[in-house]
């Protein structure tokens, strides 16, 4: 039987670029497939937008008051009905074959994480730390202490947006720790890699909008607040192990 797929989307004032987003998406997707799309109570007309669109696969829920991505993906996440769910922020462009890409990968093991590219370049994104091109390989998707070390480095690319998860991995995911302010993604990446669960998929599946306005963005960080995040994804290790 076929695998139904879920795109799990968190939208905050994102009219600029959803309806460019959605048309990548729902030019991949399969008839029996869905978009939920959790608005973070968007100010613009983000929702109006997309109900333009008139495309019965997507379903919208709406927060009736600001509760920031981590939470609002929560809830994409928790909303969803497919066997595998595949995370999408609302302002990238996916790249053809990502919906079958992430299925095969996330169906073996559990979890998937690919590659992306930039937007208007398709040049891959270069680590903070070393300057090199930012790859994940196949080749590691079993080195999970390494993989680990990395997340706490903050030298591995892990993106939510590169993500999928089979619905029977989803329990180790959700819910989401109550301390988790931010880095969703990196969350979702320590689980797998602490039970076995991730692969790395080479090919890259999204072309990643960076703009003033991302959630996440290459921006430098105080000493304080790196601190901050590294204490948060320590105790994610031992919170995942829990799981």
């Amino acid at each position: 039987m076929d695998q139904r797929v879920s795109v799990c989307m968190a939208t905050y004032n994102g009219a600029s670029y959803i309806t460019e987003q959605l048309g990548s998406i729902l030019a991949e997707i399969g008839a029996a497939d869905e978009v939920v799309v959790v608005d973070d109570a968007s100010t613009d007309d983000t929702v109006t937008v997309i109900e333009a669109i008139g495309d019965p696969r997507i379903r919208i829920v709406r927060n009736e008051t600001n509760r920031g991505y981590v939470r609002t993906f929560e809830r994409a996440l928790g909303e969803a009905a497919g066997d595998v769910l595949i995370l999408s922020d609302q302002d990238d462009v996916w790249v053809p074959g990502r919906r079958d890409l992430l299925l095969q990968a996330a169906t073996t093991r559990g979890i998937a994480a690919s590659n992306l590219v930039l937007l208007g370049s398709d040049e891959p994104l270069r680590s903070p730390l070393t300057g090199r091109p930012w790859l994940l390989r196949e080749a590691d998707s079993r080195r999970r202490w390494r993989n680990e070390l990395l997340i706490l480095a903050g030298d591995i690319p892990y993106f939510g947006c590169t993500m999928a998860i089979r619905r029977d991995a989803l329990e180790r995911v959700l819910p989401f720790p109550a301390y988790l302010s931010e880095s969703h993604d990196l969350w979702i990446a320590t689980v797998a890699n602490r039970h076995g669960l991730m692969t790395h998929v080479e090919p890259p599946t999204l072309r990643r909008r960076v703009h003033a306005a991302n959630a996440s963005t290459p921006k430098p960080r105080s000493a304080g607040k790196v601190l901050a995040a590294r204490w948060m994804l320590l105790r994610a290790f031992f919170s995942a192990g829990r799981r």
